[in-house]
């Protein structure tokens, strides 16, 4: 069963979203990042350019060639159906990801406002409904539960 994280009270989702894929792809994992496309976007600008040491290898499964989409360890997509890898998924976005269940991990990141927190508890129960036990880090008070 996949395991779910909720990262509530992040600061800046894409930020964080380009340090958390460093740490992810630093340690072999692949991982798909989900998302409104604006956003997605606006990651792939700054995962190019967040770090002047550091580049996290990433493409868009739209735009990708097949071989560049399996050999990437960070896939941006609209919706994580069809992509190839099955690790780590990313939610940076306001719904349920379609498909999320074929992944080991799913993390939820929820920035402190309370549309996105809104948001986040519909995506929260549904989890919840369907049995998935759930973790929680707060960043506003540094703590994880689970």
């Amino acid at each position: 069963m996949t395991e779910v994280a909720f990262h509530f009270n992040v600061p800046d989702k894409v930020g964080y979203a380009c340090r958390l894929l460093r740490k992810a792809s630093a340690s072999g994992s692949k991982v798909v990042v989900t998302g409104e496309a604006g956003l997605l976007e606006t990651l792939d600008a700054q995962l190019w350019s967040f770090s002047n040491t550091d580049f996290v290898a990433h493409c868009h499964v739209a735009t990708a060639q097949p071989q560049v989409l399996a050999a990437s360890p960070v896939v941006l997509a609209d919706s994580p159906r069809g992509t190839p890898h099955h690790d780590v998924l990313v939610n940076l976005g306001s719904d349920v990801p379609e498909g999320f269940e074929r992944f080991g991990r799913l993390i939820e990141v929820v920035a402190g406002d309370d549309a996105d927190r809104q948001q986040a508890r519909v995506r929260w129960k549904h989890y919840k409904d369907r049995g998935y036990a759930l973790k929680t880090y707060d960043l506003a008070g540094k703590e994880a539960r689970g």
